[in-house]
């Protein structure tokens, strides 16, 4: 991807106004302006995924220090500001329904914060028709502690997962490349991860923070990896320092995020440039066995993979059937499918006949399986 690009400045754009933006001249860039109005720039239906870290309303009542009298950095910039619990709710309501609109049919939306804000944004989510998928808690291996010593230390912040509409299909959930990375296990909804620090932290000229709330890279991949596809466009509208972008062009998504401070603009563009993007071959995602196309047990029979008259046992040779041209099995005097006849023969109501059955190759049992996966492969080839 070429440097990220800076598109244009949207602070006198109305909330009214149609889109004025083509989607390929603001990918990979940067819009400086208002979120809500730049929103309002933006095509019906352009976005795949909207990562949105909006101000948190955090309510600082002066200042914060140690123990030791030090004086804590804490978030007080005059974007996290609001008059009143009414203002933040106008404010949730506003950037939200231009966010539903550029979302796709089949987009999802990721909202974080703290508890602070995340559950008026989330009443907000649900009134205006969006429908929550999960909750997904950001666990803090170092959070900050709780100098004042009267709550408990605040060490996670959530994060709302929602479809664009209670009915809404086909959206993206990587289900089993999830699984791969968690050791074949179910991915959780509680996320482990440290706060920015270190090096990834970004500074300015003097050692300050050039963004108080810049979140972990890694909390944003293992977002993308979850709802997004290598390509699909990512949404920021609160692009602060840019770590959605950095990951979005290191992972091949698109991006467009929205800022209107011009110091996180310049941080973030800097910080994008210098990100190289992983190679293509390296993003391919594992295939969900839903999105795998379906192949009937007869297609087996048809492709000369198994005969007429072959025997399929289970794989302890407990139980036997034959394999019919018709493409069932018959055992005991019965003839039903692949599934019927496994579940049948153990007294279950249900059976997966592809890991049940199998056939003998040189003196080896082997589930029919494999042989649904040999015609997998030229339905690939065919589809090239």
């Amino acid at each position: 991807m070429s440097s990220v690009r800076l598109v244009s400045s949207r602070d006198d754009v109305p909330s009214s106004a149609k889109p004025q933006f083509k989607l390929e001249d603001i990918l990979d860039g940067i819009v400086k302006g208002d979120c809500v109005a730049a929103l309002d720039a933006l095509p019906d239906n352009s976005v795949d995924v909207i990562f949105a870290d909006p101000p948190y309303n955090l309510q600082l009542d002066g200042d914060l220090h140690r123990p030791d009298q030090s004086k804590v950095d804490a978030v007080d910039d005059h974007w996290d500001q609001f008059d009143s619990f009414q203002a933040y709710d106008a404010f949730s309501r506003a950037w939200l329904l231009a966010a539903r609109r550029v979302l796709k049919p089949n987009g999802t939306i990721w909202v974080i914060g703290s508890y602070h804000n995340i559950f008026r944004v989330g009443a907000t989510l649900q009134d205006i028709g969006f429908w929550i998928l999960n909750d997904v808690v950001w666990r803090k291996t170092n959070p900050m502690p709780n100098f004042r010593g009267r709550r408990f230390q605040n060490a996670h912040e959530t994060m709302i997962w929602a479809s664009r509409d209670q009915d809404a299909k086909g959206y993206t959930f990587n289900y089993e490349a999830l699984k791969a990375s968690n050791d074949d296990l179910q991915m959780r909804s509680d996320w482990l991860f440290p706060i920015c620090n270190g090096g990834e932290r970004l500074k300015d000229e003097n050692g300050s923070k050039v963004h108080p709330t810049q979140k972990p890279e890694a909390l944003l991949a293992r977002v993308l990896m979850a709802s997004s596809k290598p390509g699909d466009v990512v949404l920021d509208p609160f692009f602060g320092s840019g770590t959605t972008g950095a990951v979005a062009k290191r992972l091949g998504r698109r991006f467009i995020g929205i800022e209107r401070e011009q110091a996180y603009i310049e941080a973030a563009q800097a910080r994008i440039d210098a990100v190289e993007p992983a190679e293509a071959n390296t993003l391919k995602l594992v295939a969900s066995k839903r999105a795998q196309p379906r192949v009937a047990f007869v297609s087996l029979l048809e492709a000369g993979l198994l005969k007429p008259g072959a025997v399929l046992t289970d794989a302890k040779r407990r139980w036997q059937a034959t394999v019919q041209a018709d493409g069932s099995l018959a055992h005991d005097g019965e003839q039903a499918s692949i599934h019927r006849t496994g579940a049948v023969v153990q007294g279950l109501d249900a059976c997966n006949g592809w890991t049940f059955w199998h056939f003998e190759e040189k003196g080896a049992l082997q589930p029919i399986d494999v042989l649904r996966a040999e015609i997998r492969k030229t339905m690939a080839v065919a589809g090239a």
